[in-house]
């Protein structure tokens, strides 16, 4: 059914139903009912950013730390030596040849890492944090996202301007490989993640939750800046590569709002427009 996605006066809108309960939910190491049921990657992660910060956060155990032995001076890697050692873990001082044959990513900057995996929160946990606290807050939700690349620079953008989390489809877009872990930086260790069987259903439940959904697409009728509930608890909707928006996901957003762009070219890649958006949002909530 066609829907108004013109901006509306604000209002409450009472919770309809409980907010979603993942089916079947249990994590990787079967933490209660409310954590999801599939597991998210970042067990491997290379680059120096997001071993540093793996080791700084100390929010899940770190296996084994592997460097390579003929490497460039790098106070970044001096640092990385340090915390893991101070820390008791595993550190290994390797070869090129070694680092590179076990390396997933391009250029895995003299350094990989090996941790338990990420546990992935709940859509209806994910919820509850937006709306605790003094100030409402806002996640960031990829439909079908599938370039590593833009995944991670999401994520780091997102939890940059102060994003609670990020929500993944389960199907259809990559969780947390090594790319993405490096490219989000040590984003992976703060944001909360979610999977969910599908965005739109996703979207559908965080309406019921109570929290405003606004896509980004470039059709979108207001600018993003205009829209009057940014500093509503949000959820900012980020369509894949090329496509876009999935025309279901589009028509279940409270709002559709457009990036006003000035020069010849009609889009942005995902992860520019996302960054973007991330920081229209915090901007409107200081």
């Amino acid at each position: 059914m066609p829907r108004d996605r013109s901006p509306r006066p604000l209002k409450k809108r009472a919770p309809q139903a409980p907010a979603l309960s993942p089916r079947g939910a249990r994590s990787e190491r079967g933490r209660g009912p409310k954590r999801a049921d599939k597991g998210i990657g970042g067990e491997q992660l290379e680059g120096r950013q997001a071993v540093r910060e793996l080791l700084r956060a100390s929010k899940r155990e770190v296996r084994e730390v592997l460097i390579e032995e003929q490497r460039d001076p790098s106070p970044i890697l001096e640092e990385i030596v340090e915390l893991a050692t101070t820390s008791g873990v595993t550190l290994r001082f390797v070869s090129s040849q070694e680092l590179s044959e076990r390396s997933r990513t391009e250029v895995p900057q003299g350094v990989i890492a090996y941790a338990r995996g990420l546990e992935p929160t709940s859509l209806e946990d994910l919820a509850d944090m937006v709306k605790a606290g003094g100030s409402p807050g806002f996640v960031v939700v990829l439909d079908k996202v599938s370039d590593p690349h833009n995944i991670g620079a999401i994520m780091r953008s997102a939890l940059s301007f102060g994003a609670r989390g990020i929500v993944l489809p389960a199907h259809g877009a990559s969780c947390v490989t090594p790319t993405v872990a490096k490219a989000a930086a040590g984003a992976i260790e703060h944001l909360e993640i979610t999977l969910v069987p599908g965005t739109a259903g996703a979207l559908v439940e965080l309406r019921r939750a109570s929290i405003w959904t606004v896509g980004l697409d470039a059709s979108g009728p207001i600018d993003l800046e205009e829209c009057a509930v940014l500093g509503e608890p949000l959820a900012l909707v980020i369509g894949s590569e090329g496509r876009g928006l999935a025309p279901l996901v589009q028509s279940r957003c409270d709002v559709v709002a457009r990036i006003a762009l000035f020069g010849p070219l009609a889009s942005l890649n995902a992860a520019t427009a996302g960054a973007i958006a991330c920081y229209v949002v915090s901007k409107a909530r200081q």
